[in-house]
């Protein structure tokens, strides 16, 4: 058992606000959450940071001389400590002058830790490895002792970062320089004064997660300040659940100032219930599913400085962009994976004894975020905006999210659907029931496709298909799970067509499927639907078809495909489950936007015929058996050559898909001038260590040279890992002009910013810089056109923009093949809509 007798010893608690502490009588089991950690930046004759491990009932502590490093090769010396209680872990104040430590203190950060493998055999071995998972510090992290020297007192040890995704490369921003201040209060250790009431007075340590240790452990100290609970708020006991409240359709969100807005996450609707430091998780009906989420979710919220509360939020997953994906989400409780889990909370029904539900919303929220604080890795609060709803509304869905939640201020919260709550969605997208499937074409066992259906007045109503959105595990769990429940006779009220009928396996309608789709065809059926996931949180007979945002189609309804697509089910990206189809209906989307970058060009192109994960090959010229659709146009400087590539219309984007072509690269010039370029290109690829902000300055920086060249500037994602910067020319000067005009502009950009840039593309000058890429502009080259997507995981697209768009929010794979229709139906201009109109001749090399 650990000893607090030696913290004790050199202290003088009638002096120094730091607590005595109490010794705890339990120890942690090897495996699962340790317990917390926290690190504490601590102003004493030198700066340095304190680490503290939970471990048989005390904080195991060292002092990291120069703090933590996220660089893997960078070692920081960590001289081991006396033992602090666990008390400790939320202390923030000033030891006062004479005492031991004296200076300042603040909690730079806190979470959990988990160790690998037992970690009493580890730290007795002298090589403790584990895992952060706090508010700044992720990942994995070694603590190795280092062989004594000259007879030591004290035990020297070494803090060492993990190499993994957590980690970054030599020459990054330093996370201490990035994340100065207090993850309790925001303040830094330079902001705290003799005069403040240390921390601990205001907001206890996390507590600990009951339920994972392995013998009894004395209470919690209580909370020392309670909350101000609203006046309309009552004494109760904590209920065991309380039905949801639901959000009505609208078409649009509310204007005025009566409601806020909220964006809407795509996930699980969890009620989460604490009672004595013990967390459930609860679904929209009632259902326990705390531990299908893992552990991570649960302890955050037994952390938290409550007794009893009742939670009310969704659980998510997010994705590379940022944005919730309920499809990822899906996938991560397939595999079992728990890590990504996040709960953003948005409403407090009930906190220590005191029914919320009676008080105005805008006080549980403030309640609540008083609660949650700010930067918790794994329970979120969800802030609101106050701004015009339609504002709200078209930023979200340029963003590509499913939409917002407009919510009146002063309402209380009502259970079941009501117009306090009113949600507008980017893109049409509800649940449907599974009336039956279809085989996939390409794979045995497997589904290719669902029919589905919704209940009017009772009746099960047939609304088409959905064949795209299953990745290939999806496609075999969903064929597993449905083949069971086949029955001989169809579940729809009204006989299916011949050719709806066919090849079918009707399903009794017990199963309930998420599929969002761009709008209802003239007979009730779905247009370019795509796989969500399963909702075995919904039950089936109360699946009711949603009214649309609009009764009316749509203006710029996508045109009709006319090619034929052999095996339409077959996936090319397995991750996002895209298939032939899925891409198809997307450039059909896309079309009246991306055709003027792409027809009459030659083309090269990217072909994976097994999807992105088989063999891929670069191709500028014609295969056997070529759509008619597709143009072969010949190279007039060697005619006697195979001929090039080159579509003029939708059909034949569409054969360039059936042919599995997963990136588009067009010429910089056209069939009709082959000669002479009518675009500029500057590629700005990153190199390594380099921040997304840099390549956005960067971006601006090449506006601005080449607007006050005389050219306009406009800007899209490469749908890698940087930006392209686009300059409309008029067709005039040669491929010769054009490469040097560009070369002397990334040249000039790398001579007065060398730290910055580079325009060679030689990989060993790249690191922590970015290189202007100017060899697009000549002959034969090619670059990703506007709205391709990428054969990388993810189905990302190049993505034009508008200059106001670019920000830290939009990274360069932001935008997919999935959610970009719903940006393109937020937009009120196209952001290269002036393209061509605004062409200049090429002007001189700056």
């Amino acid at each position: 058992m650990a000893d607090l007798s030696p913290y004790r010893a050199k202290r003088d608690f009638g002096t120094t606000p730091e607590p005595k502490g109490r010794q705890a009588s339990h120890t942690h089991p090897a495996r699962g959450p340790a317990g917390l950690f926290v690190i504490q930046k601590h102003a004493a004759r030198r700066l340095h940071y304190d680490l503290r491990l939970e471990m048989d009932g005390v904080l195991k502590s060292w002092a990291v001389t120069r703090g933590p490093s996220l660089v893997p090769s960078e070692k920081r010396l960590a001289v081991q400590v006396e033992d602090h209680p666990l008390d400790y872990a939320g202390f923030e104040g000033t030891i006062p002058p004479g005492q031991y430590g004296a200076g300042n203190v603040i909690v730079w950060d806190r979470g959990f830790w988990t160790p690998e493998g037992d970690p009493h055999a580890g730290y007795a071995k002298g090589h403790l490895s584990f895992r952060l998972d706090g508010e700044k510090l992720h990942g994995g992290w070694h603590l190795v002792r280092m062989a004594p020297r000259g007879g030591g007192k004290k035990d020297n040890w070494l803090l060492i970062k993990a190499e993994d995704a957590d980690a970054r490369p030599e020459g990054a921003p330093d996370i201490l320089d990035d994340a100065p201040a207090s993850v309790l209060t925001g303040r830094d250790v330079t902001d705290i004064s003799a005069a403040d009431p240390a921390a601990t007075s205001k907001r206890p340590p996390a507590r600990r997660p009951a339920a994972r240790s392995s013998g009894p452990a004395e209470p919690d100290p209580p909370v020392s300040q309670q909350p101000t609970f609203p006046k309309d708020s009552r004494a109760a006991p904590l209920p065991h659940f309380v039905p949801p409240a639901l959000a009505t359709l609208a078409p649009r969100a509310p204007a005025g100032r009566r409601h806020v807005h909220e964006i809407k996450f795509d996930g699980y609707r969890i009620e989460a219930r604490i009672s004595n430091g013990h967390a459930r998780l609860l679904t929209r009906t009632g259902l326990d599913w705390t531990g299908r989420f893992g552990p991570e979710v649960p302890a955050a919220l037994e952390g938290l400085p409550v007794t009893d509360a009742l939670i009310d939020g969704e659980l998510v997953v997010e994705t590379g962009n940022g944005a919730s994906d309920f499809s990822a989400l899906q996938a991560d409780l397939r595999e079992g994976r728990t890590d990504r889990f996040v709960y953003y909370v948005f409403d407090l029904l009930h906190l220590d004894g005191q029914d919320l539900t009676g008080a105005p919303l805008l006080a549980r929220k403030g309640l609540l975020k008083t609660l949650i604080g700010d930067g918790a890795a794994k329970v979120r609060y969800s802030d609101h905006f106050e701004d015009d709803g339609s504002l709200v509304l078209q930023h979200a869905c340029r963003l590509g999210l499913e939409g917002v939640v407009s919510k009146l201020k002063d309402a209380p919260y009502r259970s079941g659907r009501s117009r306090d709550w009113i949600k507008s969605k980017c893109a049409e997208r509800q649940e449907f029931v599974i009336g039956g499937f279809v085989p996939s074409t390409t794979s045995r066992r497997t589904v290719g496709s669902l029919v589905l259906g919704a209940y009017e007045k009772g009746r099960l109503v047939h609304v088409g298909r959905v064949g795209t959105g299953f990745t290939r595990r999806v496609a075999a769990d969903l064929h597993a799970q449905l083949a069971p429940d086949a029955v001989e006779t169809s579940p729809f009220a009204t006989p299916l067509t011949a050719d709806e009928a066919r090849h079918v396996t009707f399903l009794k309608p017990d199963h309930v499927a998420e599929v969002e789709f761009r709008s209802w065809t003239a007979d009730g059926h779905l247009r370019h639907a795509a796989f969500r996931g399963l909702r075995e949180d919904k039950p089936a007979r109360e699946v009711v078809r949603e009214d649309p945002p609009s009764a009316d189609p749509p203006d710029d309804a996508p045109p009709r495909r006319r090619v034929r697509l052999t095996h339409p089910d077959r996936i090319y990206w397995p991750d996002a489950g895209l298939t032939k189809e899925g891409l198809a209906d997307y450039y059909a989307e896309v079309w009246r936007l991306m055709a003027p970058f792409v027809t009459d060009r030659p083309l090269a192109l990217v072909r994976c015929p097994e999807g992105i994960g088989g063999p891929r090959f670069f191709q500028k010229h014609p295969w056997q058996g070529l759509d008619r659709s597709i143009l072969r146009p010949v190279d007039p400087k060697a005619p006697e050559d195979a001929p090039y590539l080159a579509i003029r219309d939708l059909d034949g984007l569409t054969a360039l898909v059936q042919g599995a072509a997963l990136e588009i690269h067009p010429f910089g010039s056209t069939i009709a001038d082959w000669e002479r370029p009518d675009i500029l290109i500057l590629d700005l690829d990153p190199g390594e260590g380099v921040a997304w902000e840099q390549v956005l300055a960067a971006a601006r920086e090449v506006r601005e040279r080449l607007e006050k060249a005389g050219l306009s500037a406009f800007v899209k994602t490469s749908g890698g890992k940087g930006l392209h910067v686009c300059a409309p020319l008029k067709p005039k000067a040669d491929w010769t002009a054009a490469k040097a005009f560009a070369k002397a502009l990334a040249d000039a950009m790398a001579a007065d910013s060398p730290g910055l840039y580079v325009s060679t593309i030689a990989k060993t000058k790249r690191k922590g810089r970015i290189l202007i890429d100017y060899l697009r502009n000549q002959r034969g080259q090619t670059a990703v056109a506007p709205y391709s997507t990428r054969a990388w995981p993810g189905a990302p697209v190049s993505m034009p923009l508008a200059w106001e768009e670019l920000s830290p929010d939009i990274g360069p794979g932001h935008f997919t093949a999935l959610n970009t229709p719903t940006r393109l139906a937020a937009l009120d201009r196209d952001p290269w809509g002036e393209f061509r109109a605004t062409a200049a001749p090429l002007p001189p090399p700056p």
